[in-house]
């Protein structure tokens, strides 16, 4: 790819993405471009499949048909007979690694410390060494407003506080673009706004990011763009502005004026 083309081609293409469980059919061709330093709100009531296109878009779960290309380069897309073939394992690992995702759940290691959690991926997985990582580390940690804790167990932080470690966490294998998954809905609603303005920090630096939230006033004010997704379908997307000031769907309206 040239540097021009680079410049041009979106981060994330994904076209008529579908996914079943068994008879469930959650995604039901969603289709989305993601353009670089975006910051993409993705809202809608529980159940619509938010949360499952992003584990498909980081190869958590797996398609059934449908394409996704990141930064130009084809995840999976779809065979003669229009079924969805992935690339190599190793392609694989290799695309999906300029993905950071962070869960709604934390997922930290509670027998690691705090530094040692945001070490441990870089130290196993790119094979770094520890003096090459550990003042990143420590840069990141003072990015999230936590180098006083790096040396504390998860038992001993916050909700909030072990969010913004898994923040970290992510940053520190330097990913192109950020997945958050409702990373606020574990959250007590005086620890929500810690981590928000974690993510509007990110926002603030160019980070391309797809967020999925329940969160209308980040949305708002953050996102350059909210895609509603309802019943496994992506009902619309739009500037975030227009979008809230002006609806086009008859489900979306609903949804907001159920919300605000």
């Amino acid at each position: 790819m040239t540097e021009a083309a680079a410049l041009t081609s979106p981060m994330i293409v994904a076209e008529d993405v579908r996914k079943r469980f068994g008879s469930n059919e959650v995604l039901k061709g969603v289709s989305l471009r993601m353009a670089k330093g975006e910051v993409i709100a993705v809202i809608g009531p529980s159940g619509s499949g938010k949360s499952t296109f992003l584990r498909c878009l980081n190869h958590l779960e797996t398609i059934d048909s449908g394409r996704i290309d990141i930064e130009g380069d084809t995840l999976v897309a779809n065979d003669a007979q229009g079924q969805a073939r992935y690339v190599t394992d190793a392609e694989v690992r290799r695309i999906c690694a300029r993905m950071g995702m962070v869960f709604q759940h934390f997922n930290l290691f509670p027998h690691l410390t705090v530094l040692e959690n945001i070490l441990a991926a870089p130290l196993t997985v790119k094979g770094m060494k520890r003096n090459e990582i550990l003042p990143k580390a420590e840069e990141l940690l003072r990015k999230v407003g936590l180098l006083d804790k790096r040396d504390a167990y998860p038992s001993r932080l916050s909700g909030g506080q072990k969010q913004r470690v898994a923040i970290a966490r992510a940053l520190a294998m330097e990913p192109d673009i950020m997945l958050f998954d409702e990373p606020t809905s574990a959250l007590d609603p005086e620890l929500t706004g810690e981590v928000l303005r974690t993510i509007r920090q990110l926002a603030d630096e160019h980070m391309t990011m797809l967020v999925v939230t329940h969160e209308m006033g980040f949305a708002r004010e953050v996102a350059t763009r909210v895609a509603f997704m309802d019943g496994g379908e992506l009902i619309e997307s739009r500037p975030a502005a227009a979008f809230f000031a002006q609806p086009e769907h008859p489900r979306t309206r609903a949804f907001l004026e159920s919300m605000l």
